[in-house]
């Protein structure tokens, strides 16, 4: 411990003293990943902005673009990654179609479905977000260490590894 204390430490003594029967770990773990989660969020809402970019919209475009060269997928395939309904995912992809972030193509292996590539335009920006994204993010963690990032990714993938097996 450095011997400096934040807002969840004090929040977790002001408990302790009311109530001493009960073990605060989990609100000492959990309060901490919440306040991270809203810098995280509005490093990224910062990081989208920056690249003319919505949160939603990155959802889509950064699929297609971990897709790899043709940076190309079935609306379904879009479903599975970014866990939006049906009718969400099509509202998505007008809107997209619309800015001309993706298009839609006919898939070559069946003449009845479509396939949603990124643009050339869609490509810059996912790629200017990520690297924006990256370097934000880089920021919140650079007070810790190589072996400190480590250990916590493996400590965080580890409760969400609980998570998605449920």
């Amino acid at each position: 411990m450095t011997g400096s204390s934040d807002e969840v430490d004090r929040i977790v003594d002001a408990w302790l003293g009311q109530r001493p029967d009960l073990d605060f770990s989990p609100l000492s773990v959990l309060s901490r990943v919440d306040r991270l989660s809203k810098h995280l969020d509005r490093a990224r809402r910062e990081a989208f902005r920056r690249s003319d970019l919505e949160p939603w919209e990155w959802d889509v475009l950064s699929a297609l673009r971990r897709a790899g060269e043709p940076f190309q997928l079935s609306p379904k395939q879009l479903l599975q990654q970014t866990l939006v309904s049906s009718g969400t995912m099509t509202n998505r992809i007008d809107r997209l179609v619309g800015r001309r972030l993706v298009r839609r193509e006919a898939d070559p292996g069946d003449g009845r479905s479509v396939l949603v590539t990124l643009t050339d335009d869609g490509r810059i920006r996912v790629d200017a977000a990520i690297t924006r994204l990256v370097d934000a993010e880089a920021h919140i963690l650079s007070v810790l260490t190589r072996a400190d990032r480590e250990r916590l990714a493996t400590l965080l993938r580890k409760l969400n590894l609980e998570f998605d097996a449920e």
